[in-house]
């Protein structure tokens, strides 16, 4: 079934990237289109070779009548359709900004900080109406591409839930839906023979399964999501992204992230789990 993808966000978060990463899988790719060309364009190439059709629309193109032209896209063509909306930390893009000396967009007359500030909220609608959204902050290119095939190429078509592992000191994922603190459990970081080992390693997880407490807030965080995943998943976005947060996201973080997705896996379609932070040393 041929996609229609429309890739906008935060100017610095990666749509060119992302462009190029769709082209290599075979989609035609149009960059930084008008919304009102956008239902011809789906239009003319709906018959077209290829996985689908991508197009990038920045700040400058989104007006007060974007979200009526992806109401009549998704009309047409139903779930083909998907908005993806790319975002990073003003610090982040602050850095990028610097390390490219390109302008910002919206840079006349205002600082770098003052223009991304107005471009979040001259995207805040569309952000509200995103499919996907996905925090590029600490993503290399490598971990950028990763995440878009889990996306789009994945073996049941697509990720409609993503569990994550990440360390507080490195920051909180700005896409995540739900934030799981797990500090609150002992850190094997502190024992020797498990310092250097990771949460994906089996002498950590019988660790912290010693301790009762880590049954009980797994038990306690999976009642939870048999709540709230369908009702999130039908009723705000297409999309969950489930984050699991420790010091710096090597052990707890890990460990629980893996035993959320394989509880997740056997009772819903589409999920995938990433470990943000476990390479980073401490």
């Amino acid at each position: 079934m041929k996609q229609f993808i429309i890739v906008t966000g935060m100017s610095g978060a990666g749509k060119t990237m992302t462009l190029k990463v769709l082209e290599d899988f075979g989609f035609v790719t149009i960059d930084n289109l008008p919304p009102e060309l956008l239902p011809q364009l789906f239009a003319l190439l709906e018959k077209s070779e290829g996985r689908g059709v991508v197009a990038t629309v920045d700040v400058r193109n989104v007006s007060g009548d974007f979200v009526k032209v992806i109401d009549k896209i998704s009309k047409a063509w139903g779930g083909n359709v998907k908005v993806v909306f790319l975002t990073a930390s003003d610090e982040e893009l602050l850095r990028r900004y610097e390390r490219t000396r390109r302008v910002h967009p919206l840079g006349k007359g205002l600082s770098m900080r003052e223009s991304i500030r107005a471009e979040r909220e001259m995207l805040a609608p569309v952000l509200d109406m995103a499919d996907i959204l996905i925090d590029t902050s600490m993503m290399d290119l490598h971990q950028h591409r990763e995440r878009l095939v889990r996306e789009f190429f994945g073996d049941d078509g697509g990720v409609s839930i993503i569990i994550s592992s990440f360390g507080y000191k490195y920051g909180v994922p700005q896409d995540a839906s739900f934030v799981f603190d797990v500090r609150c459990l002992p850190n094997p970081y502190y024992v020797d023979e498990l310092k250097t080992l990771t949460g994906e390693d089996e002498p950590v997880r019988n660790y912290l399964m010693k301790f009762p407490e880590t049954g009980k807030f797994l038990s306690l965080t999976e009642n939870f999501l048999d709540f709230a995943v369908p009702q999130f998943l039908s009723n705000v976005r297409g999309q969950l992204h489930i984050a699991v947060g420790c010091t710096g996201g090597k052990h707890r973080s890990v460990a629980v992230a893996k035993w959320l997705y394989d509880y997740c896996a056997e009772k819903w379609n589409g999920v995938c789990v990433i470990h943000r932070d476990k390479e980073h040393s401490k």
